[in-house]
């Protein structure tokens, strides 16, 4: 539907009147003063048809006509114009009554033009309303532009806010992976599994997002404990226990959602699910979903890439250590949604995120 004429002559007039003297009489006027564009009708049963095919830029109505009268034609037209459409309607009646003149402007209405007709007061209320049209639209225009610089602007602050984080992840994966890649993998992992567990897409993308921060509190951790390449010592593995405790301490308190969520898995993404860890912990459900899904998906992607202290898993082999600790150390619903085949599929799954992998043919 055309919706700005700033060339008046340009704009598109729809008359709605049963006596054809009156559209006649109106159309001479339009023509006259330099009106190139108008439709009329003298069957309101038309009207709306005719008003959904031509697309006006004012309508002038009569009141009273047979079949449909005048305020059932306006509703027919507001009913097809989007919500923030402005339409000038000019009412052409004889009846100038208030209370007709309430209904009408309840139904749309605008202006009055009373019978009989003075050509200088048509010509001059048809012009007010169009300009007053083009006014509203420039200014609708304006608002549309300024909302679409701040759309643009909020787009540019939340990628720069997801570049932050992801460096951020990034940072506290080098201490313990050069490449990286071991936080995009969980976080993948973890995304494909809450999504096959059922999860909101969007809970399930916010999940994936904040997985890859669930160490972050290993850049407390020494060096020498990260990469040692033998088994740790009863007081480095209490030393290690900590990062989950630094890592929720680093991310608390955050206003921002995806933090929250990675403060949660931080601290819970190493609790196990039959609560016999070596310090008092949750267990089982008390233990938040987004925890025992980052649990899994970490520890499958740990056993089947190298670490300083021993070689990788094969696939068959981590799939079977996962069933093992089904129920003990790992949610058994999480390890099922993580094992299940179809689309979601552990081999599927695990060769979409890793692209870094060092699993090798034979070990596949």
């Amino acid at each position: 539907m055309k919706y700005l004429c700033e060339d008046l002559s340009h704009c598109r007039i729809l008359i709605v009147d049963d006596e054809p003297a009156n559209t006649q009489l109106l159309e001479r006027v339009l023509a006259e003063v330099g009106f190139q564009h108008y439709r009329s009708t003298n069957d309101s049963r038309r009207a709306a048809a005719i008003f959904e095919e031509f697309g006006p830029d004012l309508v002038l109505l009569d009141l009273s006509m047979p079949y449909l009268d005048g305020y059932a034609v306006m509703k027919q037209f507001v009913d097809q114009l989007a919500p923030d459409m402005y339409l000038p309607i000019l009412v052409l009646t004889a009846d100038i009554s208030p209370e007709a003149k309430q209904r009408a402007l309840s139904l749309g209405a605008l202006d009055f033009l009373t019978k009989p007709f003075d050509i200088t007061e048509v010509v001059l209320r048809i012009r007010n309303l169009l300009e007053t049209r083009n006014l509203h639209k420039q200014l609708h225009d304006q608002n549309h532009r300024l909302e679409e610089r701040v759309r643009q602007r909020t787009n540019d602050l939340e990628e720069a806010q997801a570049e932050i984080l992801e460096r951020l992840a990034l940072a506290s994966e080098y201490r313990d992976d050069d490449t990286g890649a071991h936080t995009r993998r969980v976080g993948s992992l973890s995304e494909r599994v809450a999504l096959a567990l059922g999860l909101p897409a969007e809970e399930a993308r916010v999940i994936g997002l904040a997985a890859r921060f669930h160490d972050i509190g290993k850049i407390g951790i020494p060096d020498s404990i990260l990469h040692k390449p033998g088994p740790l010592t009863a007081g480095e593995r209490s030393l290690m226990r900590t990062h989950t405790t630094l890592g929720a301490n680093i991310l608390a308190g955050s206003r921002f959602l995806i933090l929250r969520v990675a403060e949660t898995i931080a601290l819970t993404h190493h609790h196990r699910f039959d609560g016999h860890g070596p310090a008092p912990s949750l267990a089982g459900e008390d233990i938040p979903i987004e925890g025992r899904i980052v649990a899994v998906a970490d520890a499958f992607d740990a056993m089947v890439h190298d670490r300083p202290y021993r070689k990788a898993l094969s696939l068959t082999e981590a799939m079977e250590e996962l069933r093992r600790e089904a129920g003990k150390q790992f949610d058994p619903r999480v390890v099922e949604a993580f094992l299940a085949p179809g689309p979601g599929d552990l081999l599927h799954m695990a060769n979409a995120v890793n692209d870094e992998a060092k699993m090798t043919p034979e070990r596949v």
